[in-house]
């Protein structure tokens, strides 16, 4: 079997079903643009490493309990996450565990610092204001880091509805977030 040929949904079944040359096809296939895409965000080579190496890790080790219907879009959103993880982390981290970079800018830092708080802050807001059901999409997606399959079924709703939500939140959280943007 030729898996160059292989479309990839048929290489995220071969993937599902184990097939590890599949997995190696499909890190040869996406790993660049999954890397472009961290980079984009972080502008960090190693972290920007570190998530895509993650992000295939994950996509080995939950290969039999996902059963993915778009392999690039899912890497993606799983890289997308990850990104936002390490937002999250970094701004939770302790003083001492700062980049060393940042210490010799301590306004910088607090800047930063103050920064991601507010971000947090007006996604916060952003979600209370959001109608029950796109919160709760949007929170299992992101916190929970669920599949749009395993939304539907927990909120019983069709996988159609989840993804209509999620981009509408997705819409409405980038405009709001542009327009705060603009104060700071």
């Amino acid at each position: 079997m030729s898996y160059n040929t292989l479309t990839d949904c048929e290489l995220a079944d071969l993937l599902n079903e184990g097939d590890e040359e599949a997995f190696n096809h499909i890190y040869k296939r996406f790993w660049k643009k999954i890397y472009n895409e961290t980079y984009k965000r972080l502008k960090d080579t190693e972290i920007a490493g570190d998530i895509v190496q993650d992000v295939f890790a994950d996509l080995w080790i939950k290969r039999h309990s996902r059963k993915i219907e778009n392999l690039n879009a899912y890497l993606i959103t799983a890289a997308r996450y990850q990104v936002f993880m390490q937002y999250k982390k970094a701004s939770v981290k302790s003083f001492f565990e700062q980049p060393l970079e940042l210490l010799n800018h301590p306004s910088l830092f607090a800047d930063s610092i103050q920064e991601v708080k507010e971000l947090k802050d007006c996604i916060n807001e952003w979600m209370s204001l959001q109608p029950e059901k796109r919160r709760e999409v949007f929170r299992l997606k992101f916190i929970e880091d669920k599949s749009t399959r395993e939304i539907s079924e927990v909120l019983n709703i069709s996988q159609k509805t989840v993804q209509n939500q999620f981009t509408i939140s997705l819409h409405s959280l980038r405009s709001t977030l542009s327009k705060l943007l603009l104060f700071f």
